[in-house]
């Protein structure tokens, strides 16, 4: 792991030439979204420059969220407001990447979702059959709609034995103003209550979504680099996959937490623009 700043001509030529050998053979880069591309309604200072970088030197990426409060369309809208070129916006999301699996795993089977209108929305279009009354399994996602009598029936339905699948397993999710509970949080919750952890989660830091992006992409697993500003999830999800892991200070994890962590970058920027003079 490396820790660079933004002002390459400062560092020696010897590291410089190491940084852009470990790059040189990274097509795709897998981009999380909050706090590393954006902060809420905010551009995160030198995204848009990082995308015209990647263009200039043959190179593409792709926006990977755990955050499943929105569908893929409302994320590429997002980004198509925030000047974000039509090519970059493809979305693979952790609530696309387990409806998905869903289909795979429970064909036919009926589906209690806890997670927002829109998704729900998105998931019936791809052909997820739903039941409030009697699912065949439950799928946690980030409901920031929360409604207190859902969760309890989630919890009933848990208790039950039904099979719990989760989104992602983050515990905030950063905004203009701080964080906001998360996934993670709900299954703390969740948890305490029923005594279950979920099944399987996948999201990042976990393999359903990594399946989702190779699928998406056609790319092979070490022309790739994932980078975001979680270690647990974004970096995990690189360096446990056959990918590269990236860090970006620019959200959640600071340095005091990577010094402290059992998973370590094989990059770290201050942010993504960061990386333009190594490509």
């Amino acid at each position: 792991m490396e820790l660079k700043t933004e002002q390459g001509g400062s560092i020696p030529a010897v590291y410089r030439e190491r940084i852009r050998e470990r790059l040189k053979d990274i097509r795709c880069f897998l981009l999380d979204m909050d706090g590393t591309f954006y902060l809420g309604d905010r551009l995160i200072e030198g995204s848009l420059d990082f995308l015209s970088a990647l263009e200039k030197t043959g190179r593409t990426a792709r926006f990977l969220t755990n955050n499943s409060s929105r569908s893929a369309s409302v994320y590429a809208e997002k980004l198509r407001r925030m000047g974000v070129p039509e090519m970059y916006r493809d979305v693979i999301s952790s609530g696309h990447a387990a409806a998905r699996f869903c289909l795979e795993r429970y064909p036919g089977q009926k589906c209690f979702l806890m997670g927002t209108p829109g998704l729900r929305a998105e998931m019936e279009a791809l052909g997820l059959p739903m039941s409030d009354e009697d699912p065949d399994y439950v799928l946690l996602a980030f409901d920031t709609t929360l409604q207190y009598d859902r969760l309890c029936r989630l919890c009933d339905l848990i208790r039950a034995g039904k099979p719990y699948i989760a989104t992602h397993p983050d515990l905030n999710c950063p905004t203009e103003t701080g964080f906001i509970p998360d996934v993670g949080s709900f299954m703390a919750l969740i948890e305490a209550s029923t005594g279950r952890r979920p099944d399987v989660i996948v999201g990042k830091p976990y393999g359903g979504i990594v399946e989702e992006a190779l699928r998406r992409t056609g790319f092979a697993r070490h022309e790739m680099a994932m980078v975001g500003d979680r270690l647990y999830t974004d970096v995990a999800t690189g360096v446990h996959h056959g990918m590269m892991g990236i860090l970006v200070l620019s959200g959640e994890a600071t340095l005091a937490d990577l010094a402290a962590s059992e998973v370590k970058p094989d990059l770290v920027f201050e942010r993504l623009s960061g990386m333009i003079p190594w490509l």
